[in-house]
C-alpha cells in the first residue's frame, strides 16, 4: 500500500465503497453551497424589497394608486407587493357587492391575505430542509465509511505476519478522511440553517405585521363605507381612513 497521504492519494487508493461514501458527500457539499448561496440571495431580495415597499407604502401615498401602479407593472410582484395587491384587491371586489357587511368584507380580505402569506412564507423556507437534511446525515455518513475503512485495514494487517504502524497508516488515514469529509459537509449546512432560519422567521413576523396593519385600514375604510362615506370605484384609498 502506498505511503503517500495527499487527498487525492487517499481517495483513489480506498476501498469503492469507501469511495462511494466520499463521492456522495462531497456531492451533497456542493449542494449544499449552492442552496447556501441561493438562499442568501432570495432572502436579501426578500428583505429589501420589503423595505423599500414599506418605505412608499407608509410615506402617505394614495392605495387606489399604488394599485393601479403595481398592477400595470410588467415585472413580477415582490413578495410584499403580492401580500398588498391580493389584499387590496379582495377589499375592492367585495365592497362593490350591495349590502354586504364590513365584517364580511374583512373575513375575506383576511382569508385571502392569510393564504398569501402562508404562501410567500413557504418560499421564505424553500430548500431549508435540504440543509438540515445535509447537516444531519453527513457526519453518519462519513462515520460510515470510516468504520468500513477501518474494518478493511485490519482485515488486511490480520493477513500480515508482522505488523507495523507505517503498513496500517494509510489505511487509517484514508477511512478519517471520510469522516473528516462528513463534518465538512454538515457543519457549514448547519450553520446556515441555522442562520437562514432564524432570518426567515423574522422576515414572516415583519410580513405579518404588515398584512395585520394593512388590515386594520383597510378595516376602518369598510366601517367609514358603511357609516355613510360610501367611495365608487375610482374613489382614493388613503392610511389615514
Amino acid at each position: 500500500m502506498s505511503t503517500d497521504l495527499s487527498l487525492f492519494s487517499l481517495f483513489y487508493n480506498a476501498s469503492l465503497l469507501v469511495q462511494v461514501v466520499m463521492g456522495l458527500l462531497l456531492l451533497a457539499s456542493l449542494t449544499s453551497w449552492t442552496v447556501i448561496f441561493q438562499r442568501w440571495q432570495a432572502l436579501e431580495n426578500s428583505r429589501k424589497t420589503l423595505e423599500e415597499f414599506e418605505e412608499t407604502f407608509w410615506s402617505g401615498v394614495d392605495l387606489g394608486r399604488l394599485y393601479q401602479k403595481l398592477s400595470a407593472q410588467r415585472t413580477e410582484p415582490t413578495p410584499a407587493e403580492d401580500l398588498f395587491m391580493a389584499g387590496f384587491k379582495e377589499f375592492m371586489r367585495l365592497r362593490k357587492q350591495v349590502g354586504i357587511a364590513p365584517e364580511a368584507i374583512m373575513v375575506g380580505v383576511q382569508r385571502v391575505m392569510r393564504i398569501t402569506l402562508s404562501r410567500e412564507l413557504e418560499n421564505l423556507e424553500a430548500n431549508l430542509g435540504i440543509l438540515a437534511t445535509i447537516g444531519s446525515i453527513s457526519p453518519y455518513v462519513g462515520l460510515f465509511g470510516t468504520v468500513w475503512g477501518i474494518m478493511n485495514s485490519f482485515r488486511a494487517l490480520g493477513q500480515q505476519q508482522q505488523a507495523t504502524l507505517a503498513m496500517v497508516a494509510p489505511g487509517l488515514a484514508e477511512a478519517l478522511v471520510a469522516t473528516a469529509m462528513g463534518l465538512f459537509t454538515a457543519i457549514p449546512a448547519v450553520m446556515a440553517y441555522n442562520r437562514y432560519s432564524q432570518k426567515s422567521q423574522s422576515l414572516s413576523n415583519r410580513y405579518s405585521h404588515f398584512a395585520e396593519e394593512f388590515i386594520s385600514i383597510l378595516h376602518r375604510q369598510a366601517h367609514t363605507q358603511s357609516s355613510g362615506s360610501r367611495m365608487g370605484d375610482s374613489d382614493s384609498l388613503s392610511q389615514t381612513g
